[in-house]
């Protein structure tokens, strides 16, 4: 691997004091539809309806049954609540989820970029021209191929299904450009490494290239069919909503479009909007290709591309200050695009965000 940074370029002592660098990454969200017998495809709804469940609360201070017998009493056994759920169609025979996603041109990332009171314009220039100058070495270079590889291997393997693809029996994924398909074989394909790309994986990565590099109609319509091995209205996950103060007695919000439909029997379970997977949650799963962070070594796990290295599933932060998307960025005009840290600074560009040095 090449040298990431090198020793005798001189870092910039701070980045702008203001900062911004907008996607490169345009997603739509993923909308979930179940698949009848005869190839149609209905849309499938989340419903909200009413349980009687029981307490799951750690409270036992003893292990006498006697006990928990009669601190049972003092409280509800049961925990009666509404709910939302999304349920396949009884008659389908797959669930089918659909997004589209676009990668725009790196040239245009930098969205906002002025000084703060410690800042001079000179600065300001020559922080834009590294950052450019950086941009077109890698769209030169082999960086932005290496790169897009990358997120072509997390949509063949599924990876931005979540939970549903935990459960799935078998996946079909297929990826479409203009008219040309290419299909995946998402529970085939590897999640923690991005070695050995097959063939349909580089035509991918060449579409993805492609609109990184500024080519505009690089529009990739991503479709997967999920088979679960049991038949029947089998609930699958859609995004969930968090909702800071809940209604009392009522459980989960699950993430819907559009409208309801009509006519439904107000003393019967009430169909909401259309089941779908949120745009960010798509990109998150997408953006999973750090597997430069110091302590992949040791775990094995690609993480999503964060400044920090931030993982809301280990609860940590796996990059330090000085291997933070914030350092990596001073170090911009001598950094080599297909270095580890180079590599990761592109995926940071495409992520977006604010990366402003304030006064300091």
């Amino acid at each position: 691997m090449t040298t990431a940074i090198q020793k005798s370029a001189t870092p910039f002592k701070k980045l702008p004091g203001v900062l911004s660098l907008q996607r490169g990454m345009i997603l739509s969200d993923a909308m979930f539809y179940s698949l009848m017998p005869g190839g149609e495809r209905v849309p499938l709804y989340v419903m909200r309806h009413g349980i009687r469940g029981t307490q799951n609360v750690n409270e036992s201070k003893s292990d006498d049954a006697a006990a928990s017998v009669a601190g049972a009493k003092g409280r509800n056994v049961s925990n009666v609540q509404q709910t939302d759920s999304a349920k396949l169609a009884p008659e389908a025979t797959a669930l089918e989820v659909r997004f589209d996603v676009r990668f725009a041109d790196l040239s245009g990332a930098l969205f906002a970029c002025a000084p703060s009171k410690s800042d001079t314009m000179e600065d300001i220039n020559a922080f834009k021209a590294a950052l450019s100058e950086f941009i077109g070495r890698a769209k030169e270079g082999d960086a932005l191929d290496l790169l897009s590889l990358r997120y072509a291997r997390n949509i063949a393997n599924g990876r931005w299904l979540w939970r549903n693809r935990t459960i799935a029996e078998s996946i079909n994924v297929t990826a479409t450009i203009g008219s040309s398909p290419l299909q995946f074989e998402a529970l085939a394909t590897p999640l923690n490494h991005f070695d050995n790309p097959t063939e349909t994986e580089r035509d991918l990565a060449k579409i993805i290239k492609e609109g990184l590099c500024g080519q505009r109609d690089a529009l990739i319509k991503v479709c997967a069919r999920l088979k679960f091995g049991v038949q029947g209205p089998l609930e699958v996950f859609p995004s969930q909503n968090y909702l800071e103060d809940k209604e009392k007695g009522f459980a989960r919000s699950l993430y819907q479009l559009g409208n309801a439909p009509q006519d439904q029997d107000k003393h019967g379970i009430q169909f909401l909007g259309q089941a779908a997977l949120r745009d960010q949650k798509i990109g998150n799963a997408l953006r999973t290709i750090d597997t430069w962070y110091p302590a992949f070594a040791e775990r094995g796990v690609a993480i999503a591309v964060e400044p920090n290295g931030a993982s809301l599933d280990a609860q940590m932060f796996f990059r330090s200050k000085k291997t933070s998307g914030f350092d990596i960025l001073r170090h911009v005009g001598a950094l080599d695009p297909a270095s580890a840290d180079g590599q990761f600074l592109l995926a940071c560009i495409i992520r977006g965000g604010v990366y402003s040095g304030g006064d300091s």
